[in-house]
């Protein structure tokens, strides 16, 4: 392998280990799924937290998912449910190093009106398969999250981590979702919808992602319509195939009858993180993607400092046509510094309640008073011309030491290791989930902001430390790496 390529993989390598914490595992599970998730039924969304790195059982780096369930008071700290591999009914024990929540996706899987959640431990070592990886389904109901159902993996002999990338969807417009998962190798197993608890689905095929295999596979998997057909497209960031330097950069695979294909299949911007949403009112899906690789190091928003590009969706999928956000655009607080990862973490929400979509951006690389990777998240409203459009409200920018924000900005903390925007307490107005996956040396915690109904407020903000949301803080456990919801 040459240096240039070593290097770039090596880069990616540090990106998942500030935005997503383990490696070629860079993003959120939240992005567009087709339905938020409300695992208990109870009518506000809810949102699963991962810590792939907790220690369960004595078992280090196990990994362990934390439910917090919505409530009329939104996001709360006693509300909530531990989930891992020695859970009662979930398939598996917890062992060392299995990253059980390194990735996760939100879907109705079995028809029943309850929200169920997929849950990827990529490094399970399966039947004698060193980091084979295993992915699992622990069902919705009344009394939320319980017990599980392993997703097989259809050809364990062609790859390894298996459930390092998983999106949920309806795929072939049939009205089940279904469930893409990636792996190391450049072709994603998609599950038909029509899964059972006792480990049946609708069938499984294949679709083959023009990017590198050779251990590196997906990054990530975002679903959402792009074409306005009514079926769920897929995008895949994974890394290029076609120039000797393996840049990181995404595809665009539509969905059919028949499910995703490869043909028809669009190259976008580069980018190790997706949202999709109809932003600019057309009817069509846009994809936002943030922080892409520097064009002369290979390093993720090294010298740039990242930024987000807006590719705007049409009947034939990706127009070719985008925008970008940097903090060096008119309007967006702060400025562009090497090192931020701006754009390294997103989600797309309304939080204002005015039919536009605005957007929710981490930093977890921010450097601000001196103390490096402290973190911030910036949130840019939506107008009727998009975001940060004439007429929209003005961004704001959140860090730790943000009057109101919980805790401290402390070095390495990573404030905006994830970030989820969804309605919690039911007022049809989006709040902010932040994820600060460094705190307290890599504990982790999250942050939960209410939407006053105009904006995001610090009033009434909740913070939930590791050991607060019920996990041993021995090792690393990177609470708040990853958020599905």
């Amino acid at each position: 392998m040459n240096k240039r390529m070593s290097r770039a993989l090596a880069c990616a390598a540090t990106v998942a280990a500030v935005t997503a914490g383990l490696v070629g595992t860079a993003g959120t599970a939240s992005a567009n799924s087709g339905q938020e998730a409300d695992f208990n039924g109870d009518g506000y969304r809810d949102v699963a937290v991962s810590a792939p790195r907790a220690e369960v059982g004595g078992k280090s780096g196990a990994g362990a998912v934390v439910v917090h369930y919505g409530s009329a008071n939104g996001l709360t700290k006693a509300n909530r449910t531990v989930i891992s591999q020695n859970s009662t009914g979930v398939p598996g024990s917890a062992e060392v190093d299995d990253a059980f929540g390194a990735m996760t996706a939100a879907g109705d899987f079995n028809g029943d009106g309850y929200t169920d959640l997929a849950v990827g431990a990529p490094r399970e070592d399966v039947s004698g398969d060193t980091d084979g990886g295993t992915a699992v389904i622990v069902w919705g109901s009344a009394s939320g999250l319980s017990g599980g159902t392993t997703v097989a993996d259809p050809r364990p002999a062609n790859h390894d981590r298996f459930g390092k990338a998983l999106a949920a969807a309806d795929f072939n417009g049939d009205g089940r979702h279904d469930l893409a998962v990636g792996s190391t190798s450049p072709v994603i197993d998609i599950h038909r919808g029509g899964f059972t608890k006792s480990g049946g689905t609708g069938g499984a095929y294949t679709v083959k992602a023009p990017i590198m295999g050779s251990g590196n596979g997906v990054i990530n998997l975002t679903p959402g319509d792009i074409n306005n057909d009514g079926i769920a497209d897929l995008v895949v960031d994974g890394f290029e195939t076609e120039t000797e330097y393996g840049w990181n950069t995404n595809y665009y695979l539509p969905g059919s009858a028949s499910g995703v294909t490869a043909t028809g299949t669009a190259k976008l911007p580069a980018g190790v993180i997706t949202d999709i949403g109809d932003i600019n009112h057309d009817g069509y899906g846009d994809i936002v993607i943030g922080l892409d690789f520097d064009a002369d190091s290979g390093v993720p928003g090294a010298s740039t400092g990242g930024k987000v590009n807006i590719v705007w969706g049409s009947a034939s999928g990706p127009s070719g046509n985008y925008s970008t956000i940097t903090q060096n655009s008119p309007g967006i607080p702060g400025g562009s510094e090497a090192g931020d990862a701006f754009g390294g973490e997103l989600h797309l929400g309304d939080i204002n309640g005015d039919g536009h979509l605005d957007l929710a951006v981490g930093a977890p690389g921010e450097t601000l008073g001196g103390k490096k990777y402290t973190g911030a998240v910036t949130v840019v409203y939506g107008a009727a011309g998009g975001l940060n459009a004439e007429g929209a409200p003005a961004a704001q920018f959140f860090d730790q030491e943000t009057a109101g924000v919980p805790g401290s900005g402390e070095t390495d903390d990573w404030f905006g290791s994830d970030v989820h925007l969804s309605d919690l307490n039911n007022d049809g107005k989006a709040d902010l989930t932040i994820g600060v996956a460094g705190e307290n040396g890599s504990n982790g915690a999250l942050v939960a902001l209410r939407s006053n109904g105009t904006k995001i407020t610090t009033t009434g903000a909740v913070a939930v430390s590791a050991s607060g949301a019920g996990l041993s803080t021995a090792g690393t456990p990177r609470f708040g790496i990853n958020f599905a919801g």
